[in-house]
């Protein structure tokens, strides 16, 4: 694990590329990835952070509004019946893996809320209020981002809101 200002020789991604032009500060920190286990926590005991600090994107459809981006803390999962009815749907339904790289522009495990192809309603959960800056992935798989949310939720202009629940219930 290595942590960098962004002025190193590290990949340049396209949401860094757009965080640069907004003049939003920023820092990358890199992990190892492992093929097995892409799973937000073991990325959070690489970093030596707590999960509640490392966000995943999660990007679903809603049979009303389309298509929704959603960042939660790693830990947990998302409560699809609140998501519906937070946004509007009477239902709302993760999108496949196989169609997020067309949609979004990212793969499985480098999904970023920052620089996909198109721009979505995005949902951060609320604890994202509680934390001095959070981590979310930079949109390769082996990237992440140090970000003040107050940020991010500006830059993506997000709506904050309690979204997910503990994972396994």
């Amino acid at each position: 694990m290595s942590k960098s200002a962004h002025g190193s020789a590290l990949p340049r991604t396209n949401a860094m590329r757009m965080l640069d032009a907004a003049r939003i500060p920023y820092e990358v920190l890199t992990y190892e990835v492992d093929e097995n286990d892409l799973s937000g926590v073991h990325i959070a005991e690489q970093l030596s952070y707590p999960p509640e600090m490392i966000f995943k994107t999660l990007v679903a459809h809603g049979d009303r509004t389309g298509y929704l981006v959603f960042c939660i803390p790693v830990a947990l999962e998302i409560d699809l019946r609140t998501a519906a009815s937070l946004t509007g749907n009477k239902k709302i339904e993760m999108v496949h893996v196989k169609d997020l790289l067309s949609l979004t522009g990212y793969i499985r495990g480098g999904c970023s809320p920052i620089g996909m192809k198109k721009s979505f309603p995005t949902y951060i959960h609320a604890s994202v209020e509680a934390q001095p800056f959070i981590y979310i992935s930079a949109g390769v798989r082996g990237l992440q981002l140090k970000i003040a949310p107050a940020d991010l939720i500006a830059y993506v202009r997000a709506t904050v809101a309690d979204i997910s629940r503990e994972a396994g219930v």
